[in-house]
């Protein structure tokens, strides 16, 4: 049966309350990691023709998606009996697969689907729909951090930063950037006229994961000079604003190697907006003034009380989550502004979050963000929350905090190594955060807790303290009791 797309949830009750299996795919046409399951649900739908299989695009039918309580795509809901039995959220092609074919009937729990239930007997497009969705990062609740550094992986990781003199990974490209800091790092360069090459590390989460580890810097994007790491945004725009970005080229030896910036795209307007946008300069003032309206700025679908989508509900949600105080905008209520900021940002879906009139991105990548720690960091780093208001969250963010050298899996010290040994000795959960991360945390951490160095332990927001002394509690037998009461 050929995939149906759906016009209204009045259709979609229709089709469920019938008993048999429904298939639905959430999807929008901005995500790369939805198109490509979509090919995977479309092979699928043929493997199984006595079930409906659905699409809805998630952004456009509000309704719907509200109804089942859908905040990031890909995401699949399966109906059977009348009622939602299972659903799966991210670009998986073997557990839709699996889930699929057991709503139908076909195969047990605990069994894998058949090779047919993957799409393989349609032929190699469905395996390259696999193999793409693989190198897909589409939502860092999915993402799983590399063990380590392979050499294989290192001396492509020095050819990639040496592929140009001037070398950006960023998110995206130039042309269609995917996070307000990559877009901010390319008019830089194009404002310091200088050619470079660019790597979309949304495109091969192995270079995404194990760049983070070679350079030691957690985030995007990241510029090298000549293999050399220079920063990310904040010191780009830091050094490009002082006039040290110029030098540091000519340092390296490429600041005569300088190309024309592209016609019709100049570069000292904010938010990509060019002299052939077609926005009045009236339009342009007052999306200006909508942006910088509040530090936090978030525009969306409906309301903070009333959200008409879940992606713009999802951010909503995160940013009370931060404690955050933001002002919203209706984009429903005012075609003009709905249009117009397209066009303006460069970002053609909502929401849309600004922090101190500079776009930070949609849901996915304020969720991705919010994941893994990164908004917290641009928010105190802007001025919206303080330091020890982040570092109060920090050590409170589970019960038993432990702040070391590296990960439990792969500490970089040996006092880090020893206390990871001790807690997991006394079968004691925890959570933890790699200093050597977070510079600013690293260092406000010592003033916070009064402890000059690391591992540092905390139970329930207080400072236990170091190596010697868990090892000691441990010694003693006091380790386990007095992380458990």
């Amino acid at each position: 049966m050929a995939v149906k797309d759906l016009k209204s949830k009045q259709e979609l009750d229709n089709l469920v309350k019938e008993g048999s299996p429904v298939m639905i795919h959430f999807w929008a046409s901005w995500c790369e990691a939805s198109k490509h399951m979509d090919q995977v649900f479309s092979h699928l739908s043929t493997d199984f023709p006595h079930a409906h299989f659905l699409r809805v695009e998630a952004e456009e039918q509000p309704e719907i998606s509200e109804a089942y309580s859908v905040s990031a795509v890909p995401y699949f809901a399966f109906c059977k009996d009348g009622k939602t039995v299972d659903t799966l959220e991210g670009a998986f092609p073997s557990e839709l697969a699996n889930k699929i074919a057991k709503v139908v009937g076909s195969i047990h729990a605990g069994e894998p689907a058949a090779p047919a239930s993957l799409g393989m007997a349609a032929g190699p497009t469905i395996l390259e729909a696999i193999q793409d969705i693989a190198k897909i990062d589409n939502s860092s609740t999915h993402s799983r951090p590399p063990t380590g550094v392979t050499e294989t992986l290192k001396t492509r990781l020095e050819k990639l930063t040496r592929a140009h003199p001037i070398m950006l990974f960023m998110k995206g490209t130039p042309e269609e950037p995917k996070c307000g800091f990559s877009k901010k790092a390319v008019a830089i360069l194009r404002a310091e006229n200088v050619k470079f090459g660019t790597f979309d590390i949304l495109s091969d989460n192995e270079v995404r994961e194990g760049l983070k580890k070679f350079s030691n810097w957690p985030t995007y994007p990241q510029l090298y000079c000549k293999g050399e790491l220079l920063g990310g945004s904040d010191i780009i725009i830091a050094m490009h604003e002082g006039g040290e970005l110029k030098q540091a080229f000519a340092d390296h030896g490429v600041g005569n190697d300088v190309s024309k910036v592209i016609a019709g795209q100049p570069m000292g307007q904010k938010g990509g907006v060019t002299d052939s946008t077609g926005l009045s300069s009236g339009l342009t003032g007052r999306l200006e003034s909508l942006i910088s309206s509040s530090p936090v700025m978030l525009f969306m679908k409906g309301s903070p009380d009333e959200p008409k989508c879940g992606f713009s509900r999802k951010v909503c949600d995160i940013l009370r989550e931060e404690k955050v105080d933001f002002k919203t905008f209706d984009i429903l209520s005012d075609e003009e502004v709905r249009q117009g900021l397209k066009v303006y940002s460069n970002w053609s879906s909502y929401p849309q979050l600004y922090i101190k009139s500079e776009l930070i991105g949609g849901s996915d990548i304020v969720l991705e963000m919010q994941k893994s720690g990164e908004l917290e960091k641009i928010l105190v780093e802007k001025g919206i929350i303080s330091l020890e208001e982040r570092l109060k969250k920090l050590v409170n963010s589970n019960p038993v905090m432990l702040f070391m050298k590296g990960t439990p899996g792969a500490p970089q010290c040996g006092f880090s190594s020893k206390v990871v040994n001790a807690l997991e000795g006394e079968g004691i959960k925890f959570g933890s955060f790699d200093i050597l991360s977070d510079e600013e945390v690293r260092q406000g951490l010592k003033k916070f807790s009064n402890w000059p160095t690391f591992p540092q332990l905390y139970y329930k927001g207080e400072l236990i303290g170091g190596c010697d002394i868990v090892l000691e509690m441990k010694s003693n037998g006091e380790l386990g009791s007095t992380l458990s009461e």
